[in-house]
């Protein structure tokens, strides 16, 4: 054992990004990766959306890792080690909604079991839970992406009425965000709202645009003394 003073910069940052397609989830999450480690050789994306992680290449030479089905628990346990058997200093999972209701995800596998359905959530529960302690205990940043399911709202715009996109619920189990250092709320104006922040570093009333200075902030800013947030924060 051996005992240390805290600092900051030696935390492992979990950081979730939920929103609907189109809120910025997999460039946001790069830009706050970056901000973390500041070499994007150290980045990798465990890619369940088709090898979309490739469109942003033009920011960085970082990893993918094509993950396709079935998205079970323990395939995703096997893309992280991987990961971190290559020394990746930064691990985004894009997307954990896959685990969840993906092909051979949690809910396909419950679907596919004969017997009593609250009974065989005994047999589901331990391999979803498998992938959350990973998540906990990698030495790794993590930042995970989740997919919102969406509906449209009318509001009005310049006089005119007009149907807008927004997020709902999460796919993913309930209570996620309670095993993440911070969970952001993505619009599709891909303005980001805290809805948990462990760090105390943002105002969960005034959204922001996270890019790299966010990761930067999350490992090196202490909360102010006036106010405990970060609600304006410099663009990198």
């Amino acid at each position: 054992m051996e005992l240390k003073k805290s600092n900051r910069s030696a935390a492992r940052i979990r950081v979730a990004l939920q929103g609907t397609s189109g809120s910025g989830k997999s460039y946001s999450s790069l830009l706050l990766g970056y901000g973390l480690t500041k070499d994007w050789t150290k980045i990798a994306v465990i890619d369940t959306e088709n090898k979309s992680a490739h469109l942003y290449s033009h920011l960085g030479d970082y990893f993918v890792l094509n993950l396709t089905a079935p998205f079970t628990p323990e395939r995703y346990i096997e893309a992280i080690d991987t990961c971190e058997n290559a020394g990746m200093e930064v691990i985004i999972i894009d997307s954990i909604s896959h685990e969840w209701e993906g092909d051979g995800g949690i809910l396909d596998m419950h679907s596919q079991l004969a017997g009593n359905s609250f009974t065989n959530w005994s047999k589901l529960t331990p391999r979803h839970n498998s992938l959350v302690q990973k998540i906990i205990a990698s030495n790794s940043h993590i930042i995970a992406t989740v997919r919102s399911k969406q509906d449209y709202v009318i509001t009005e715009k310049n006089g005119k009425l007009a149907p807008e996109k927004v997020g709902m619920k999460g796919v993913q189990r309930d209570g996620l965000e309670y095993d993440f250092t911070i969970f952001f709320e993505l619009d599709i104006y891909n303005n980001a709202t805290s809805t948990k922040d462990r760090t105390q570093l943002f105002n969960p009333r005034i959204p922001i645009k996270i890019d790299i200075s966010t990761g930067t902030c999350l490992l090196y800013t202490s909360p102010s003394p006036r106010d405990g947030l970060l609600s304006r924060m410099p663009s990198s």
